[in-house]
């Protein structure tokens, strides 16, 4: 039985330049993992949102500063942790209600942002944020599957 574990990790500068480059990224570690291929555009819609979140919001009026998305994956999950030292952010710690969001109520009135958080939690199994000020901001995303065989 061959290893099923896949850990990399990527660190850019904070520039909207570079999402293509962690998307890039992501779908090469997918390719060596056994996260199933019905997952794999979930995992990279969630992480595209979270890093262009980070990149827009953390460090808006600050030198760029970097973006880095760290994976484990093994034959269960496929965990993101995704990590800046931009302005922390305390919506993705708020309760589940901002989770369901009337959607079309949301685009009906013209609003287009404030959805990214909405669609990681809609994507993905698990979103956790911590936050320790002055110093680090992850947000860990993780996706669950089975494996058949």
């Amino acid at each position: 039985m061959s290893d099923s574990h896949v850990t990399d990790r990527l660190k850019v500068e904070a520039l909207t330049r570079n999402l293509a480059v962690v998307r890039e990224f992501l779908h090469a570690t997918i390719k060596r993992s056994l996260l199933p291929t019905a997952d794999s555009n979930k995992v990279v819609l969630a992480v595209d949102e979270a890093v262009a979140n980070t990149i827009q919001h953390g460090y808006e009026g600050m030198d760029p500063g970097s973006v880095e998305v760290l994976i484990d994956a093994d034959d269960k999950s496929f965990r993101v942790r995704i990590r800046d030292n931009g302005v922390s952010y305390d919506s993705a710690s708020g309760s589940s209600e901002k989770a369901e969001i009337d959607l079309q109520a949301h685009i009906a009135s013209g609003n287009k942002r404030g959805l990214g958080l909405f669609i990681m939690r809609k994507v993905m199994d698990e979103v956790h944020y911590t936050s320790r000020e002055g110093e680090v901001n992850e947000l860990t995303l993780v996706k669950y599957f089975k494996v058949s065989g």
